[in-house]
This record gives structure tokens, sequence and C-alpha cells, in this order.
């Protein structure tokens, strides 16, 4: 697309016409997957990528300001890219295997619950900081995620990493296996 056509196209998608705004979505959607491509992801998570770049994609789009003197390349570049590493950080495939958030211990068969629950107490109570807060809003206030999220002011992805360490944390001081640092 020459430059003019770009200009006149960015003038229409201004004043709300959706067709140019089609077109232009159209016409940068090799971008998305350019850098799809880029990025290093199991085979399974690349349509989930490409599917993420387009929303960055739409988004861009409809915020960029061509009076800005920048290019649009250069702000969807970072726009989509951005919006694709957010969700391989969000991926539950880049985690830990995912615990049972109920039960943060396997019972033995003569330990006592009540005793084992005591100790997992006493360990959230050893946790600090962010962490303390977003394991007790989690197991004992019953909140959502969603929720913890907005009380603490932090993206969700980080309620999520934080509860995964805290109970990794957990689970090392309990001396469980498959936790880092267990036997």
């Amino acid at each position: 697309m020459d430059w003019q056509r770009e200009r006149e196209l960015w003038a229409r998608c201004r004043e709300g016409d959706l067709d140019a705004r089609e077109e232009l979505i159209i016409a940068y959607r090799p971008l998305v997957f350019w850098l799809a491509g880029k990025l290093k992801t199991f085979p399974s998570l690349r349509q989930d990528v490409v599917q993420e770049g387009m929303l960055a994609l739409i988004n861009a789009v409809d915020r960029f300001d061509p009076t800005r003197d920048l290019r649009f390349t250069t702000y969807a570049y970072y726009r989509i890219r951005g919006q694709m590493i957010n969700l391989l950080d969000r991926s539950e495939r880049r985690a830990p295997v995912p615990i049972d958030d109920e039960r943060l211990f396997v019972e033995e068969e003569n330990d006592s619950s009540d005793d084992a629950w005591l100790d997992v107490a006493e360990c959230v109570r050893r946790l600090q900081g962010k962490e303390a807060a977003v394991v007790s809003a989690l197991f004992f206030e019953g909140k959502r995620p969603l929720e913890v999220a907005g009380e603490q002011k932090i993206d969700i992805s980080h309620v999520y990493r934080l509860r995964r360490n805290a109970v990794a944390r957990i689970r090392a001081w309990l001396g469980l296996s498959g936790a880092p640092g267990a036997p």
C-alpha cells in the first residue's frame, strides 16, 4: 500500500468509516503472522498467539493517532508483540504443574489431617508481602483472582504467579515431594 492511500484510509477511519478500518486491519495482518512466527511457542499455542495478535492489531488500529508523526508499524509492532508475550506469560504451559488449590498437601495414611492443616496454616503465616495477602484472600477469604487483582492493584497474571510461588514455597516447607527443594 502506498503512503498516499494509507493516509486516505487513516483519515476515513478516524471519521468512522468501517470499510477503511477493515482495509487497514487486513493490510497489516501479515505483521501479526510475522511476529507470531518469531516467538518460540508450542505448536498447540500458535493459533492462540495469532488470535491474541489480531486482537492487538485491531486495538492498535482503533487507538492509533496518525497526527503524531509515528509510523503505524512501529506503534503496532510493540502493541502486538507485547500482547502476545503477555498471553505466553499467562499460559499454564509455562507454569509449573498445577496443584489442587484446596489441598496443599498429600495426606499420609497415618497422618492426622487436623495436624497437617495446622502445619499449612503455620506455613501461610510465614509468607510475607503480596504473597501473604494473595494467599489469604484466595484461600481463607474465598475471593476470586480477579477480585484480588483489583484490590491489590496488580495484573491478574501476577495474582496467579504469586499464588503459584506461595503454594510451591508452602509445599517445600512441608517437605512434600515434587516441591522445589523437597526430597
